[in-house]
């Protein structure tokens, strides 16, 4: 961490929010591109990032794992150069969560599906194999 000389709160380089969240310096700059974060830049155009840009990054690798799209993550927390509702992004986030709920039982049930399917296929299979074998032996 680094101290910022304007402000009273912890910044951090690229490399070391990289480091504590697990990801790439080309991933942040990723989701920065996005919008989703904006950091600041110093003097030499070196990125700074501050506790609120890490925890944006943090919304975003869990919407990514409960596996939502950026456009959605960007709709569930804001724009970085907006100042979100809480109650519009709650909203949004509870939304969000109901639609990938329906998904997950669909994608559930379909495997259900495909599991029963390829169970009856390997029996008529096995079935099939050994006949073939009986009648081998028999020759």
């Amino acid at each position: 961490m680094t101290g910022d000389k304007n402000s009273s709160y912890k910044t951090y380089t690229i490399s070391q929010i990289a480091d504590q969240l697990d990801i790439s310096t080309r991933t942040i700059r990723f989701y920065e591109e996005k919008g989703l974060i904006m950091p600041r830049r110093t003097a030499g155009n070196q990125r700074v990032y501050t506790p609120r840009n890490k925890a944006r990054l943090k919304l975003v690798l869990r919407g990514k794992r409960f596996g939502f799209s950026l456009d959605e993550i960007a709709e569930m927390i804001g724009m970085a150069d907006t100042i979100p509702n809480e109650i519009e992004q709650i909203e949004k986030s509870l939304e969000f969560g109901k639609a990938k709920l329906k998904e997950i039982r669909e994608r559930k049930k379909e495997l259900t599906l495909l599991e029963q399917d390829i169970r009856a296929t390997r029996k008529k299979l096995i079935k099939r194999r050994t006949a073939l074998k009986q009648k081998t032996n028999q020759k």
